[in-house]
């Protein structure tokens, strides 16, 4: 056979534009697009009425193994990421134990990983307070960018992942600016959220509107903006993750407009679960930055209308079950964080391009061409010739409603169940290779492989 797969006459979208074409794959890579390539291939697939598109790439992603494996583990994880339209991801230095701060623990990481995962993936490295003399290392076995908290985080357990005091943060900073890389952060003000917290408990304010109240969004804006001050200071690239708050995004381009290189990144949740709604839902639904009111919501949909959010990522932080329960029903006790990756594309499709009339290659910069070139993954993020044959096929006109039983993580929860999602992820492709199909399920074994940082290839600024 001359291909190895055809997909033909999907509505395909590229970087600007959407056209009625067939895509030929050979060899795990795009070898054709033309308006109609003879059916010499080993796979046909018939795509009319769908959109074409490069998969999902998921910057945002915590993996909990090693160490925590009983929250998510590769198999697991990446089956949902595969069923929700994402063929690469970026796994985030926490919550796995030991956190991957230092050439060991990135090790055994990788080691972990092999043969898990039916998506390809990427590592981010750690800065925490300590290890300024680890981050070369890191960046040398391959990591494609750092993550450090603002906010308060980690347990008191060894080698759990611990949140950066201002020294860090100005010298890994630094750092990182001679090594070329991209600091990814949390951006909420510690002391303030912490202290704030506490006084809601001792007053017996304990509902999820009290623990939204808690984390108000000057406590968001606030550390942006001293983040970005001393990123100028050392010339430092910024990614600024899950952030909440219009008023955030618009400090984040007005230094990008300054000459800063900086990006931001945020995620459906914010998008589409109100404060009102988080109460309704209950602990499932809480995460960090909390959810906002309809009045943020709509603000920070306006700035993504406007083009102003870079990415989509999901922030797939999963756990048991039983750390989303309180006896006493204190929200302050549960665990913050969405199981979500596997309702990414689709609900971000409806409520997006369907809903609120994005342009759908506005859509796609969004959740994959954006994100392959701020993390040096050059291979992916675009349907063109010699780019992996990472695609996915949604289908605008099918809709369903989220299951319990239809969830791969571990543990099938989700803020999301219950809900009617109005197209669907019919198939995703991993460098050619069909991982899911909306009525087989999860297809063939793990085929994911590692991808590492490209240092021949320099960081792209959007």
């Amino acid at each position: 056979m001359k291909y190895d797969l055809i997909i033909k006459g999907g509505k395909v979208v590229f970087r600007d534009e959407v056209k009625s074409v067939d895509i030929a794959v050979k060899d795990g890579k795009i070898s054709a697009i033309a308006e109609t390539i003879d059916n010499e291939a080993a796979q046909i697939i018939d795509a009319k009425g769908q959109y074409v598109m490069p998969g999902m790439i998921d910057t945002h992603v915590h993996i909990c193994e090693p160490g925590r494996t009983k929250w998510e583990g590769f198999v697991t994880g990446t089956k949902a990421l595969a069923a929700g339209g994402t063929t690469s991801y970026v796994d985030m230095p926490l919550n796995a134990l030991p956190a991957t701060v230092d050439r060991e623990a990135l090790q055994l990481k990788i080691d972990t990983a092999k043969g898990k995962n039916y998506v390809d993936y990427a590592l981010y490295g750690g800065l925490v307070p300590g290890n300024l003399d680890k981050l070369k290392e890191l960046s040398d076995e391959g990591v494609v960018a750092y993550k450090c908290f603002m906010a308060t985080c980690g347990t008191d357990l060894p080698d759990d992942f611990k949140n950066v005091d201002d020294y860090t943060l100005y010298m890994g900073m630094k750092k990182l600016a001679e090594l070329g890389h991209v600091l990814s952060i949390h951006a909420e003000n510690a002391v303030i959220t912490d202290r704030m917290g506490q006084e809601m408990v001792k007053q017996g304010k304990i509902t999820a509107t009290d623990y939204v109240a808690s984390r108000p969004v000057f406590t968001e804006v606030d550390p942006v903006k001293r983040a970005l001050f001393l990123a100028k200071e050392t010339g430092c690239k910024l990614h600024f993750v899950h952030i909440s708050t219009a008023e955030a995004v618009e400090e984040i381009i007005k230094a990008r407009n300054e000459g800063q290189d900086v990006t931001v990144e945020s995620c459906p949740h914010y998008f589409t679960i109100t404060t009102a709604q988080f109460e309704e839902i209950g602990p499932v639904a809480k995460c960090s930055p909390p959810l906002r009111d309809e009045v943020e919501q709509e603000k920070l949909w306006q700035k993504l209308i406007e083009g102003k959010i870079d990415m989509l990522t999901s922030d797939h932080s999963p756990c048991p079950i039983e750390m989303k329960y309180s006896e006493n029903n204190n929200i302050f006790e549960v665990w913050g964080g969405i199981s979500g990756c596997q309702n990414n594309v689709d609900l971000m499709f409806d409520e997006a391009v369907l809903k609120r009339n994005v342009p759908v290659t506005d859509f796609v910069r969004m959740i994959a061409s954006n994100s392959a070139k701020r993390f040096n993954l050059p291979s992916k993020g675009e349907i063109a010739v010699s780019k992996d044959a990472d695609i996915i096929l949604v289908d605008p006109n099918q809709s369903y409603v989220v299951q319990k039983e239809d969830l791969y993580y571990r543990h099938q929860h989700s803020p999301y169940v219950g809900r009617k999602i109005n197209c669907r992820v019919t198939k995703t492709f991993v460098r050619g290779n069909l991982v899911f199909d909306v009525n087989e399920g999860i297809v063939g074994e793990p085929i994911g492989q590692l991808v590492t940082y490209n240092k021949k290839s320099e960081l792209i600024t959007l």
